[in-house]
């Protein structure tokens, strides 16, 4: 019987769908998060991978990432963009065009909700004003941290990313609601430890 704590992930994702479409599933993809990014249609794709096994994979790492998300007994703390990454790691992670979110904080920097508010094409997303601060509004926030994903995996930010970032801050100045901060997420690597950058400790508030 297999012990799945110590299961390899081949191994896990067999118990799903079987040994040979398992192997060919992480041949073909090259790891868990390139098969939690595919659709139902792409997994069929696969010799031994049915509708329903191809529907099981989905609904197993959906599942997954709820439980990430169900995780927070007290809403978190948002008064890092460590903090913010961990809370936005997973919910991005399966992303495959930029995602633009507003994380909307009380008083005490505690988290009130994440709202999604565009989403582009492989490198950019326009943003608006009035969607950002709508949203922040309508969850009577008193802070907010704007926060996207970069499907590169490089997560630095572009000359765009950063004007973005100075019109928000201004126009949150004269609703009265702070823009903390400005969080990027890529991917973890050995050459990229860290997964995210922060605006904010990179200077691009300073001379907002």
């Amino acid at each position: 019987m297999l012990s799945f704590d110590h299961a390899s992930n081949a191994e896990l994702l067999s118990s799903i769908a079987g040994a040979k479409p398992a192997q060919l599933l992480m041949e073909r993809f090259g790891g868990l998060a390139p098969i939690a990014r595919a659709s139902v249609d792409e997994l069929q794709q696969l010799k031994g991978v049915g509708r329903a096994k191809a529907s099981a994979i989905r609904a197993a790492f959906l599942l997954a990432q709820r439980m990430s998300q169900e995780s927070y007994r007290e809403a978190p703390l948002c008064d890092t963009p460590e903090r913010v990454a961990d809370l936005l790691r997973e919910p991005n992670r399966l992303h495959t065009v930029e995602h633009f979110q507003v994380v909307c904080l009380n008083t005490r920097r505690r988290l009130i909700s994440v709202e999604n508010i565009a989403q582009g094409i492989l490198d950019q997303v326009l943003v608006h004003a009035r969607e950002v601060f709508s949203a922040a509004i309508s969850r009577k926030s008193s802070a907010i941290i704007l926060a996207h994903n970069h499907p590169s995996g490089i997560a630095e930010p572009s000359e765009a990313d950063i004007r973005v970032t100075r019109d928000l801050i201004r126009a949150g100045q004269l609703l009265k609601i702070e823009v903390l901060d400005h969080v990027i997420l890529g991917t973890r690597t050995t050459e990229r430890p860290r997964d995210y950058c922060s605006l904010r400790e990179l200077g691009h508030f300073a001379c907002s």
